[in-house]
């Protein structure tokens, strides 16, 4: 069985390796998956994105066919409320094409063990290294050259004041 943050880890990981492929077929990427809650009231919850952003009409199609899917397959043990949203303008970066892509953005990171006696950083993001794992964002002027693996959370800052 193991722990509940273990089984809870099992149905999210399986949740989104069942979701990833009809998800991509639609025409989204999907960004992240989550699941919160306990018994009959827990939330499984997908964020997707394409360019141009998503419209509520995207979360509801995507939502129709993902919860047909997700019944059959029978994912989550019990019963649970299902959410497809767009990620914000703060969206997570997880993978290793998100820090790809988003070179030159500010991210907002904390680190699950300090580096250089520190847990959290925001900064730009001006080199990523796939092979490494390495992401390299320049915070105050200094730079720092972070293990994704280490990352508890890590997100995009929006800056209302950029064009």
């Amino acid at each position: 069985m193991g722990t509940p943050a273990a089984r809870l880890h099992r149905v999210v990981e399986s949740a989104r390796q069942l979701a990833e492929p009809l998800i991509e077929s639609l025409g989204f990427e999907l960004v992240d998956c989550e699941y919160a809650g306990a018994g009959g009231r827990g939330v499984l919850r997908f964020y997707i994105d394409k360019p141009g952003g998503v419209t509520i009409d995207d979360c509801a199609a995507v939502s129709r066919q993902l919860g047909a899917l997700l019944d059959v397959d029978d994912v989550v043990p019990s019963r649970y409320f299902l959410e497809v949203s767009s990620p914000g303008l703060e969206r997570p970066v997880r993978k290793p094409r998100d820090f790809e892509r988003f070179i030159g953005r500010r991210l907002r990171i904390r680190t699950r063990q300090p580096v250089d006696g520190r847990c959290r950083f925001a900064g730009e993001l001006v080199a990523f290294n796939l092979e490494r794992g390495l992401a390299t964002v320049v915070v105050d002027g200094r730079s720092f050259a972070l293990a994704i693996d280490n990352f508890a959370r890590c997100n995009l800052i929006h800056d209302f004041d950029e064009g």
